[in-house]
């Protein structure tokens, strides 16, 4: 069995791993059951979670059992990692739908059938029921609330008040690795960095209390450059779902990429061959155009078919020409309608040509026909096509 963590290191996701040795050896020699958590608090995975698909298919790829422990539990409380206010809670009901919602998309990622088929579990299953002196007394007794104060994602929160119902959110993830562990002899949690305080808790309860090895990992956040979080545009997060993020726009959002987190962005993103990616960016010139078509591409393939990659990717070059570059940018501070953007933008001399290019189907917004020639501004930022051969951004404001 080739080890995983090779495979993970070479293409730069690991951050930080206790027990390193140990857990290497123990990834070489059998196969090893792995949770990766998710917060339901959307009805779509988004690109932050796309890089802990991706290292949960590596995994499995490997050998290894997935366990995708969906937080029904845990969001009802709201984890305050990252965050400097207190997370909105949800209804059981919509974290339900939610969890509906995943399980589709995971599906194209990871294999839920086989010897180490993935598995959902959801932890409200074993944390809404939970009798509070028992879990005191049986986990509570574990934590130090000193040294859990000196966790990252308490120190930011502690400058606005941090409130007892966040403070037991760490509790209950590393009780979650717990029950785990004596559900599926559940051996490791993978994270982002993000959640390194959170689960390395998991581990240590595990072998405290059962005095029986348990082991954390955490990846990379997937940022830019400049450090900024990867997978926010001016119209919000970059989604899965097609309904919210299109796959054109998906495709486009990676064709942008900057040239320099191209290279980065196939090693943690895609499953190309690293002699190939090392080969597409070894020139930081215009060939980088051939690069960021292909990350674009592979990306929309994995998340939406091949089918809706190839359109979209036909689509992206009728819209730049087949030299590549980023589409023209026009900013319209007086429009209401797609007609005005159209004549403020100057696509059309006169509201009058505008409408009549509607009403001929020669006007698209993203990937919609516009068939309404009072149709609002959909969005904040939009592409808008005028015929086969006029493809500009649209940004209000």
């Amino acid at each position: 069995m080739a080890n995983v963590m090779d495979t993970l290191r070479a293409r730069g996701f690991i951050k930080q791993t206790v027990f390193e040795d140990d857990l290497y050896e123990l990834l070489g020699r059998e196969s090893v059951p792995f949770y990766i958590g998710f917060d339901p608090t959307a009805d779509s995975l988004h690109v932050g979670h796309f890089m802990q698909l991706i290292a949960m298919k590596h995994m499995q790829d490997a050998g290894h059992k997935p366990i995708i422990l969906i937080g029904g539990g845990t969001a009802m409380v709201g984890d305050p990692s990252g965050r400097t206010d207190l997370r909105s809670m949800m209804t059981k009901e919509t974290i339900n739908h939610h969890v509906e919602c995943f399980k589709k998309q995971m599906s194209r990622f990871i294999d839920f059938e086989g010897e180490n088929g993935a598995v959902i579990v959801n932890n409200g299953d074993w944390l809404l029921n939970l009798n509070y002196i028992d879990f005191l007394r049986d986990i509570g007794a574990h934590f130090s609330v000193n040294k859990m104060l000196t966790a990252e994602c308490y120190k930011a929160r502690m400058e606005k008040g941090l409130t007892f119902l966040e403070f037991n959110y760490m509790l209950m993830q590393a009780y979650d690795f717990l029950m785990l562990y004596h559900k599926y002899g559940c051996q490791l949690e993978l994270g982002g960095d993000d959640q390194w305080s959170n689960i390395l808790a998991g581990a240590d309860l595990i072998r405290r209390k059962e005095q029986k090895p348990a082991y954390a990992m955490t990846f990379t956040l997937l940022t830019t450059s400049e450090g900024k979080k990867m997978g926010k545009t001016a119209k919000g997060a970059v989604w899965l779902d097609e309904n919210k993020t299109s796959p054109y726009e998906f495709y486009q959002y990676w064709r942008n990429t900057n040239d320099a987190d191209v290279e980065k962005c196939m090693k943690l993103l895609t499953f190309l061959p690293l002699e190939e990616i090392s080969s597409l960016t070894a020139h930081q010139d215009e060939r980088m155009n051939r690069a960021k078509e292909v990350l674009a591409y592979e990306l929309t393939k994995m998340v939406h078919g091949e089918e809706k990659a190839k359109a979209a990717e036909a689509q992206a070059k009728a819209a730049f020409g087949a030299g590549g570059g980023e589409l023209p940018t026009v900013s319209v501070a007086n429009a209401a309608t797609v007609v005005d953007a159209m004549v403020e933008a100057k696509l059309c001399k006169s509201k009058g040509e505008a409408r009549r290019l509607i009403e001929q189907g020669g006007v698209t917004v993203d990937e919609t026909k516009v068939t309404d020639v009072n149709m609002p501004l959909p969005a904040k930022e939009f592409v808008l096509h005028k015929g086969k051969k006029v493809h500009v951004k649209i940004v209000v404001g």
